[in-house]
This record gives structure tokens, sequence and C-alpha cells, in this order.
């Protein structure tokens, strides 16, 4: 049976609610807005403030929704291709502890890329699992970690048959996407799931010149962050799941443990819209944000001292496909930091970036961009490069790169979760070698961690440590970021 993408079940529930006129003796305590400070009040029209709702019969249950939230959850299934989908109101974060928990439990390994975001590392701690890390491939130019191949994912296997499940990130947030079907392909070979962090991709679907969507291609269970790319309100997401591989009780019973019991209709409403537009629109708009991107990389790649790197790079290992709405520019060339680069287009252009790194800027492309925005960035990067030059040498940190001597894997000795909250303490990094550190430890570029909760310190690794220091690159992750001391299991 065909779905009406057109309707929104959630917001119109709603909006009836509102306009009953029923006096609320429920929660939240402003009372559709009739309490609220008018510090707040007055930025924020009543209308607004009276879909602030509460669980009610005709409002649904986000934990056993049988009524709007079921229509809206089953409207979002239809979309994507997906045999069930769930409204995430705690961000992708949520959606990826619930991946994880699915699939591993206390002791049982997952295969996961090095490169891992924290909400990663997160869910295996609280699931008790046993990371197996993998290595994805590196882009020395750009100092960018890119996908894992699928001979390293087939590599992993082979060494670990017991693995439970294989998490993948695609595309990373720089908008690189690996050969994801073919990565799916041989690990349901070995008949185990594939969980696929998807923030970067809730729009993938609604274009032939983006990479493959996660569904698509054949995985389980997708996390999508509805809100960085297309119109949901922040915090807001999707987890889709096919059948077969995973038990979806399980999944819904994992997605209840990791949410609120007081979710914000608000925000579940703006996932029901968000999904609607792309119903009814979607191709139209994430083509005109492919043309608007694919305009800016062709405009910034004419300014002398940047780079903004795209099909260029297809068929090195780890990129089978890019995401162009996700503009990567690259100024080292101006003798710039990113943090430089983006410091200076906030306050002396009034352009903000979405992230910067040690030799990048990263710009998001979206639905909500014009041909307006896209000039104002263009030309700003043109005055910037013309006006700004730095004196920072980044021969220090590409000598250690090309010479190779990244240091073996460290040892898996306890679990995450056991580091984590077992007796620590601090001691001289210098003097850590055979212990079992208890922090994450990443250095940028490329941000792939050297150390994690767990792993057995070596020698090597403090070396290899120092020598990144040295060559003034930034720390991530330990408590000390000087890293005079490490926290290590006591």
């Amino acid at each position: 049976m065909m779905l009406d993408q057109t309707q929104v079940p959630l917001l119109a529930a709603m909006k009836k609610y509102v306009h009953d006129d029923v006096i609320p003796f429920h929660t939240p305590g402003h009372k559709m807005g009739k309490g609220m400070h008018r510090v707040l009040g007055d930025l924020m029209p009543l209308q607004t403030l009276a879909l602030d709702l509460a669980l009610m019969a005709e409002l649904d249950d986000l934990h056993e929704p049988h009524g709007p939230i079921k229509a809206a959850q089953d409207l979002a299934a239809d979309l994507y291709g997906a045999d069930h989908s769930y409204l995430v109101v705690n961000g992708t974060t949520g959606g990826i502890y619930a991946m994880i928990l699915t699939i591993a439990g206390p002791g049982d390994k997952i295969i996961v890329p090095r490169n891992a975001h924290r909400s990663i590392i997160g869910g295996i701690i609280l699931s008790g699992a046993i990371p197996v890390f993998i290595q994805p491939e590196v882009d020395n130019d750009l100092g960018l970690a890119m996908g894992v191949t699928p001979e390293t994912v087939s590599a992993a296997l082979k060494q670990h048959p017991d693995a439970k499940g294989v998490l993948i990130i695609n595309p990373t947030y720089y908008g690189v996407a690996t050969n994801l079907k073919e990565i799916i392909d041989i690990v349901h070979a070995c008949n185990i799931p594939v969980v696929v962090d998807e923030a970067h991709g809730p729009h993938l679907k609604f274009s032939d010149r983006l990479p493959i969507q996660a569904l698509d291609a054949g995985a389980d269970i997708v996390a999508q962050s509805t809100h960085k790319i297309i119109g949901a309100l922040t915090q807001c997401s999707l987890v889709h799941c096919r059948e077969g591989r995973i038990r979806v009780p399980r999944l819904k019973a994992m997605l209840q443990l990791v949410q609120s019991t007081s979710p914000n209709y608000i925000l579940m409403a703006s996932l029901d819209v968000a999904r609607m537009q792309m119903a009814t629109q979607g191709r139209e708009l994430i083509e005109k944000a492919v043309d608007l991107a694919n305009k800016a990389r062709q405009e910034i790649n004419k300014i002398p001292g940047l780079y903004c790197f795209g099909e260029e790079k297809l068929g090195n290992p780890g990129v089978c496909s890019m995401d162009p709405t996700k503009v990567t520019v690259t100024v080292k060339g101006l003798g710039l930091k990113g943090a430089e680069a983006e410091r200076i287009l906030r306050h002396q252009y009034k352009i903000q970036v979405e992230l910067s790194d040690v030799y990048n800027i990263l710009f998001l492309i979206t639905l909500g961009d014009s041909e307006r925005e896209v000039d104002a960035l263009v030309a700003a990067l043109r005055d910037m490069a013309a006006t700004h030059h730095g004196t920072r040498d980044f021969s220090a940190i590409r000598e250690i790169y090309t010479a190779g001597k990244y240091p073996e894997p460290p040892e898996q000795v306890i679990s995450p979760r056991d580091a984590l909250f077992g007796n620590t303490c601090m001691v001289p990094f210098t003097d850590a070698a055979g212990m079992i550190c208890a922090e994450i430890v990443t250095f940028y570029p490329p941000g792939i961690p050297i150390l994690c909760p767990g792993e057995r310190i070596t020698q090597e690794i403090i070396d290899y440590c120092h020598a990144l220091q040295n060559a003034d690159m930034h720390i991530s992750g330990p408590e000390d970021y000087l890293l005079k001391t490490i926290k290590v299991v006591d």
C-alpha cells in the first residue's frame, strides 16, 4: 500500500490538540507558554510554545507508538526504504548508542574504524564490547582520514571470525564515501550485521550525483542526522533498520534505554515535517544544493593558495565516491592553520565554517543556501587569500607522515568500559610504557586515535606522540592536553 507522503500525522495531531482549547493540568509547567518568562516568551510565539506538549493518548508515546508517532515513523520507513524507522531526539549519538547496544554486549567483539566519532566509543563503553579497530586510509596532502577499504574489513573478519558485527562510518564528515556495497556484501557473507553511522547522509537518497545511501547498499541498521543536512531541528535524527540479521525488538528496547521518557514534541514534529519536505521536494532541493556546491568548488579552485578537493580524488584508497555538498577548503597554501582561517572568516567577513582542522576548513551547502550565500562565501575566501598570509611551515608534519613510522596498533588488554570504570591514576607520559591507557589520545591531522581506553602503551607510541607534539600538532582527548601526564589503569 502506497503511503501519502504529503501528510504530517504527528504535527496534525498536535495542532488539533491545541485547537481543542484544552485546559492543561499536565506537564510542561509553562502550560502552553502562558507561564513562560517574557525573556524567552517574547522570542517564541505563543502558537509555538503551545505545541510544547506531553504524552497524551491522542499524541502517542515515542516508546510504544500506535498513533500519530507510529504513522510518522511508517512514513519515514516508506520514504527511505527501511523495514522500520524510528524518531530520535537526542542526536545521532543516541541512535549510535542504540545500534551498538543492539548488536553487541559485554565481551562481544565489534569491528569499528579507528577514526570513530566519540559517540561510537561511548556506545562501546556502554555495551562493554571489545572494539576491533581497523585503520582508515589517510590522505597525507589533506591531512584527512578517508574511508576504510573492503580489503581492510575482509582482513579483520578473517582475523576475528567471532565478531558480532561491523560498524562503518559513511560518508565521512568531509563527504568521502567508501565502497559500501562491497563491504556490506563481504560482511553479510559472514552472516553478521553491518551498522552504518550515516550522520552526514540523510540527503543521499535524493540525488544520483551523491554516494549510495546505506540502506540501498544493504545495511542492517543506519543512523542519520536529519538535523545536520536537511530540515529538522537540532538534535533530531532517524534510525532505520532492516529485518533479518538484527532483532528488531532489541533495537526498540535499546532506543527506549537511551532516549528520554519525555521527548520534545516540537522536535519530533520537525522530523515529521522534514520527512514530508524531502518526500515532496527532496530531489529538487538536493540537486540545487549539489549545483551550488559544484559552483563554489569551481570558483574556490581559481583562488591562488586555496584548494578544494573533488572528483580528482576518486579511485584513491578509501575514496569510492564523494558528496560535493561538503566543501573542504585546504588553507595551508596560505601558510594558515584551519583555526586561523576560521577566526578570520568569522570576525572579518561574518562567515562561520562548520569546522576547522590543521589544514582545512569545511563548509556545508544545504537546502537552506542560495546563490547569494555561495557568492558571499567565494568573495570572502578570495579576499582572505589576497590579504592574509600566515608564516606556518607544515613541512615537519609532512615529514613525520611520509616517513611512514606510524606505530604498531596497540594491544587491547581490557575493554574500554573496564578501563574507564576501573581504578585509574595519572602518571608521567614518558614513564607510561607497559601500562594500560584509560583515555583517548588523538592528534590532528588526521584525527585518528593513537591510544584508546584499555590499550597497552608502548615506548614506540610514546616516542611517536612526542614527535607529533614537537611538530606542534593539535592533541584532543586526554585530560592533560599537554600530554605531560596520562590517565592509566591503576
